[in-house]
C-alpha cells in the first residue's frame, strides 16, 4: 500500500535538522520585514519533527491561539461537523529520510515508542483544534487540554526502515469533551491489507475550557456519516459511560476485600519478618523501584504555556521500559498503555518526579509472561513543601522471544507487596484491568 502525500489532509514529516518549512522567505507575499515569529521558535518545537509539520500545516489557527484577540467574545453558535472535516494524517518518510530515521531509531532497529506517544498527543491536539475551530477570527479560541488517554495497544512491532503513517479524526463529542481515535499504519509488500497494516491504536480524550474563565466550554457537534463512523461513535459513547461507572466503582469496597488484602500481604510478611524462608522466585515490590527527576523547561511547553501531555508520556514510557528491563534481565517488549488520566496540569518550571515499580506480574502463559509497570508523576514544589500527583501511567510489557532464547533458565519472578497500601494498589489495578477486559 502506498501513501498519497498529495492529499490535503496528509502532512509529510521531515527531520527537524533540515526542515523545508523554516526558511527566511517572505510569508504570504509579505516582505522580509515581516514580524511573524519563525516556527522554530514556537512553543514545543525542540523535540519532535511531527510538531513542526503540524504547526506549519495549521499555522493560521495556531497563530491565533498564540496571540488571541483581546476581550474577544466566545463562540456564539455551535457548528455541526463531520469526522472527515477533522481527519488528519501525518506521513513519516522513514525509508528515504536518513536523518528522520535516525531521530526515531531505537537500539533494536524499531521506532522509539516514547517519541511516538509524544507525536500521537500532538496530532490529537491538532485534530481537536480543527474540530472546535469556528473559523472566526473575532471570537476567542477554546483552551483544549488532554484529559485522558484510553488504552494504547501495540499490535505489531514498528520498523524504523519503512514509511509510517498516523491517521486520526474526532469520533465522538460530549458537551465539552472530545474523543479522537488514532491509528498508526505501516504497510509492507506481504501486508498490503489496511486492517493488517494497523500497528498501533490509541484514543485520546480532550476537554474544552473557556480561555478566559477557565470553565468547561461547549464544543461543536459531531455528525457521523458512514456506517463505520456511526459504529465508532457508539463505541466511544459506551466507553464514556464505562469511565463514569469506574469512577463510582472505585468508591465502593468489594465484599471480601480484607481477605484479598491478607492473601496478598502473606508472602510479603515472610520477606520482612523471615527473609531466610522467603520464596526465591518472588521479589518485594519496593525492590523493583526506579525514579527520575527533571525540571520542566520552556521548550517543552504547548501553545497554552503548559507542558505537553505527550512529553510526559514519553518520559514515563522510557522509565517504565527501564524498570521492566532491570526487573526481567532481558529486553522487554512493549504491549500496551492502559487508560491515563491527566489529573492536573504541569507548568514550566515545575519540578517533576517520576517514580516507577513493577506492580504485579501475570505468569499463567509461560510463552508470554506479562510485566505490569506503574509510573507515578509527582509535581513537587520544594519552596512550599508540597507534592501532588499529576498522572499515573500503567504500561504492560512482555519479553522478546529472541531475547528469551539467549538466556537459559529464564524466569520472571512474582512481585509481592510489603504494605497494605501496596496491596490495595495492586488489587485496584487488577480490578480495573478485569473490568476493561469484560467490556471489550
Amino acid at each position: 500500500m502506498e501513501f498519497n502525500c498529495s492529499s490535503p489532509t496528509t502532512i509529510p514529516v521531515v527531520s527537524t535538522f533540515a526542515s523545508p518549512f523554516d526558511t527566511s522567505a517572505a510569508v504570504n507575499g509579505s516582505d522580509s520585514t515581516s514580524t511573524r515569529k519563525p516556527i522554530s521558535l514556537w512553543p514545543g518545537m525542540y523535540h519532535s519533527p511531527v510538531t513542526n509539520a503540524l504547526w506549519e500545516a495549521k499555522s493560521q489557527i495556531f497563530e491565533r491561539l498564540l496571540d488571541p484577540p483581546k476581550d474577544a467574545p466566545p463562540q456564539s453558535e455551535l457548528l455541526t461537523k463531520t469526522p472527515s472535516q477533522s481527519r488528519t494524517s501525518i506521513l513519516y518518510n522513514l525509508s528515504s529520510d536518513y536523518i528522520l530515521r535516525e531521530q526515531y531509531r531505537d537500539p533494536w532497529n524499531e521506532v522509539r515508542i516514547g517519541k511516538l506517544l509524544e507525536d500521537l498527543d500532538a496530532l490529537a491536539g491538532t485534530i481537536s483544534v480543527k474540530h472546535c475551530s469556528d473559523d472566526d477570527s473575532t471570537t476567542r479560541p477554546l483552551l483544549l487540554v488532554t484529559a485522558s488517554v484510553d488504552k494504547i495497544v501495540l499490535k505489531k512491532p514498528i520498523s524504523v526502515d519503512i514509511d509510517l503513517k498516523i491517521v486520526g479524526s474526532v469520533i465522538w463529542v460530549g458537551r465539552s469533551s472530545i474523543e479522537i481515535q488514532l491509528e498508526v499504519i505501516q504497510s509492507t509488500e506481504e501486508n498490503s491489507d489496511v486492517s493488517e497494516s494497523v500497528a498501533l491504536t490509541a484514543n485520546f480524550i480532550f476537554v474544552a475550557r473557556d480561555s478566559k474563565t477557565g470553565k468547561a466550554a461547549p464544543v461543536n457537534r459531531l455528525s457521523p456519516e458512514t456506517e463505520r463512523e456511526k459504529f465508532l461513535f457508539e463505541e466511544a459513547e459506551a466507553r464514556s459511560k464505562l469511565r463514569k461507572r469506574k469512577r463510582v466503582d472505585r468508591r465502593e469496597f468489594e465484599h471480601g476485600e480484607i481477605n484479598r488484602l491478607e492473601a496478598l500481604l502473606a508472602e510479603g510478611r515472610i520477606f520482612c519478618d523471615m527473609p531466610a524462608l522467603a520464596d526465591r522466585d518472588s521479589i518485594l515490590l519496593k525492590d523493583t523501584h526506579l525514579e527520575n527527576a527533571l525540571i520542566c523547561q520552556p521548550q517543552q511547553r504547548n501553545i497554552h504555556g503548559r507542558i505537553f501531555g505527550g512529553f510526559l508520556m514519553h518520559r514515563a514510557f522510557e522509565l517504565a521500559f527501564s524498570t521492566a528491563y532491570a526487573f526481567a534481565g532481558l529486553v522487554p517488549c512493549f504491549l500496551e498503555v492502559d487508560h491515563v488520566d491527566f489529573l492536573r496540569p504541569v507548568d514550566v518550571g515545575d519540578f517533576l518526579r517520576l517514580k516507577s515499580c513493577v506492580l504485579y506480574t501475570e505468569l499463567e502463559d509461560p510463552d508470554q509472561p506479562l510485566i505490569n509497570v506503574e509510573v507515578v508523576a509527582h509535581v513537587t514544589r520544594p519552596e512550599i513543601r508540597t507534592s501532588e500527583v499529576s498522572n499515573t501511567f500503567y504500561f504492560t510489557f512482555s519479553v522478546r522471544p529472541e531475547a528469551k532464547a539467549t538466556k537459559n533458565g529464564f524466569k520472571i519472578r512474582n512481585v509481592v507487596p510489603a504494605t497494605e497500601e501496596e496491596a490495595r494498589r495492586i488489587l485496584e489495578r487488577m480490578d480495573a484491568e478485569m473490568l476493561t477486559r469484560k467490556s471489550q
